[in-house]
């Protein structure tokens, strides 16, 4: 977890950010936790957290996701969804990070070590979409977030949205695009 935040000093919030933490090790959420100690520090932590989509990229292929789910549903999502994929996949390697104050997450899938990554991607994907998209609606989430679905989920949008919003969304795409210029077909189809 990287936090930032704005209060009306720093050490109004240090001391606030400490005692969160400390609540947040009583409570069992959190196991280890590095406060930054000076602006250098705090841009090495910033620089780790920026270069994970590098580092599985470095890894191979993965099923990215980029989903939202109620900030309080986040541990119960994780923990499920985790579990249900492990059961499916034993080995799979899971890294999730994102924007968690707002409920942004990136839930991203690995291949289990030794697999070859793009059969892993070929073979797996549209289950694991399923899986993952299944427990997404089931914490009160949606399935796409600030970088929106994509061409490459698109296909999955009508399952997860109801007609009223798929409609909805044609009708906005409409308003702003009325000459289906802009990327026509890769996300809604005319």
């Amino acid at each position: 977890l990287l936090e930032n935040a704005d209060s009306e000093s720093e050490a109004h919030a240090r001391a606030r950010f400490e005692a969160l933490l400390e609540t947040a090790f009583e409570d069992g959420c959190v196991q280890d936790a590095v406060v930054a100690e000076s602006l250098a520090q705090a841009h090495g932590l910033w620089h780790i957290r920026e270069s994970i989509p590098l580092a599985q990229a470095e890894e191979g292929l993965n099923i990215k996701h980029d989903i939202s789910v109620p900030v309080s549903r986040i541990p119960a999502f994780v923990a499920e969804t985790d579990a249900l994929l492990a059961r499916a996949i034993p080995g799979v390697r899971l890294v999730d990070f994102g924007h968690l104050g707002d409920g942004n997450l990136h839930y991203n899938v690995q291949a289990p070590e030794g697999v070859n990554a793009a059969a892993f991607l070929r073979e797996q994907e549209d289950g694991i979409n399923t899986l993952v998209f299944d427990s997404v609606v089931r914490h009160g989430g949606s399935i796409s977030a600030e970088h929106g679905i994509g061409s490459l989920k698109a296909a999955k949008l009508p399952h997860y949205k109801s007609p009223v919003a798929m409609q909805m969304m044609r009708a906005i795409k409409g308003a702003l695009d009325p000459q289906g210029i802009m990327n026509p077909g890769r996300v809604l189809a005319r």
